[in-house]
């Protein structure tokens, strides 16, 4: 299949989250299965200083946006080690800036305007560079325009009438919004702009233009699939959701295990694997806690926490239950992130009184994220809600289980310690529901009293070790679900 993905940022040219992760690795796997995947994203300032080979290709459009009409090029790479192209789309004024979405946390005002002239460019590459797709791949708001101008202006239109969208959600929360008056500058008629289409309480929308216009949604989970047909995590779009549930799907993200896998990790004390976990992990814990200016202590639980300080992953939860757990118990905290400054301050207080249990850096270090995965006995991710995750699956490959709160992918791919799951060998982590402190306490608890059972402790871990989260399983899911939606293409309705 001819398969074109389009996203606003993908590693390893231009990154601000999990995004840029599923675009610059499903598309190497995609390959590996025989598909002709190309990727689309914009040609950043980032991008272009990434360090990535990058040339011209000689092709130049100008793209309608509102009254005005605005030059732009491709420019051409590739995805490190391998052949798939990635084609950006330069045009200086727009995407020639120190970030990719905004500055000093605000938005760039001119979004709607740069991301419509990308979508516009994407959309006429096809024809420039004759790629005969078969499949548009769009991702989050940014791109949320690709699905409406197929089934509006580019209907019928020769190359262009037996392509299929999907439209994946990423992460709800985020949508797009705009001021009423830049459906000017998406260049499509005023009709569109009504409840059932791309209007949302007065303001564009293109998080929900993507959701109605598309011919396939998927998300990054099934439970997040589930969720967002609801209250609170639809976020205002449920009702649109609820109506399209019949081609909603949910797909888990993949990990590369060429660099997050402790048989290889050239960042960790000693590296290991499934056979070799307890003499490996043993000695990674004792680098971590000498690292971290803990006391080195073999059997002492050690708690690991790598992410943003944000509710959103339950770091509310975190303390509470940390300002408990230190009195009385020998429990070792390690925590990575920055985030919201109260929290900051919460964090610096626990570990400037309890210096020989917490240890905290507020920053972020990719390597010591590995080797907090790798020390740690324990992953902390009770998020409020979480569409995905991948540092629980991260956790899993390292031997370091995790203890989630069943919501989204970590509910899918997390299984809870039961005496059933135990005897089933199915036992990866420990979850919890309710989304309270008691309910984190409760689990923690659960947790101790398990690590002190040696044997059944390296069964759980065994277990998590073995599991099988690669972006090769995701890429077949995509496969499938590429194959579904070609078997149903027919020339599109008139909206």
């Amino acid at each position: 299949m001819k398969i074109l993905l389009a996203a606003s940022e993908a590693v390893p040219f231009a990154k601000t989250g999990g995004l840029a992760d599923v675009a610059g690795a499903l598309p190497i796997e995609l390959a590996k299965l025989g598909h002709e995947p190309v990727l689309f994203i914009p040609a950043y300032r980032r991008a272009l200083e990434s360090g990535q080979p990058v040339e011209a290709t000689g092709q130049e459009f100008t793209i309608a946006i509102g009254s005005k009409r605005v030059r732009g090029c491709l420019l051409r790479s590739v995805l490190p080690g391998s052949d798939v192209p990635v084609y950006l789309v330069r045009h200086d004024e727009y995407f020639d800036r120190p970030e990719l979405y905004g500055i000093n946390g605000s938005d760039f005002i001119d979004n709607c305007e740069r991301y419509t002239f990308f979508c516009r460019a994407v959309l006429e590459s096809i024809r420039l560079l004759e790629l005969n797709t078969q499949i548009v791949h769009a991702n989050d708001w940014q791109t949320g325009l690709l699905p409406a101008f197929l089934k509006t202006e580019y209907r019928g239109v020769p190359g262009y009438e037996q392509i299929a969208s999907l439209f994946t959600i990423h992460n709800l929360a985020y949508q797009g919004q705009f001021w009423h008056w830049d459906m000017l500058l998406t260049g499509l008629d005023w009709k569109y702009f009504n409840w059932h289409q791309m209007e949302f309480f007065g303001k564009l929308n293109l998080m929900k233009t993507g959701l109605v216009f598309t011919d396939w949604i998927s998300t990054v989970s099934p439970r997040y699939a589930e969720e967002i047909q609801s209250a609170p995590l639809g976020s205002g779009l449920e009702g649109v959701l609820q109506q399209r549930r019949d081609v909603l799907s949910g797909i888990i993200n993949g990990v590369d295990y060429s660099i997050w896998n402790p048989a290889n990790d050239p960042h960790i004390a000693q590296q290991y694997d499934v056979n070799t976990f307890e003499t490996g992990k043993a000695v990674c814990k004792a680098a971590l806690q000498r690292e971290f200016g803990l006391p080195v202590e073999p059997r002492t639980p050690l708690l690991g926490f790598v992410g943003r300080l944000a509710e959103q992953k339950g770091i509310d939860l975190v303390v509470k239950v940390m300002q408990d757990w230190l009195r009385s118990s020998p429990a070792q905290w390690v925590l990575l992130g920055t985030g919201d400054p109260a929290y900051h301050q919460a964090l610096t207080t626990l570990a400037d009184r309890y210096p020989q249990k917490v240890s905290l850096r507020l920053a972020y270090s990719d390597v010591l994220a590995h080797r907090i995965e790798a020390g740690a006995d324990v992953f902390l991710m009770p998020s409020r809600f979480e569409p995905c995750g991948l540092n629980q699956l991260y956790s899993l490959k390292y031997g370091t289980v995790p203890l989630v709160r069943a919501t989204g992918g970590l509910a899918d791919t997390v299984t809870d310690v039961t005496r059933e799951s135990l005897e089933a060998g199915t036992a990866t982590g420990f979850s919890f529901r309710e989304y309270s402190p008691l309910a984190l306490g409760e689990t923690l608890a659960r947790v101790c009293q398990t690590f002190d059972i040696p044997s059944v402790w390296s069964k759980i871990v065994r277990t998590g070790m073995s599991q099988d989260w690669s972006w090769t399983r995701s890429a077949r899911d995509y496969t499938t679900l590429y194959q579904r939606m070609l078997s149903r293409v027919k020339q599109p309705a008139v909206v």
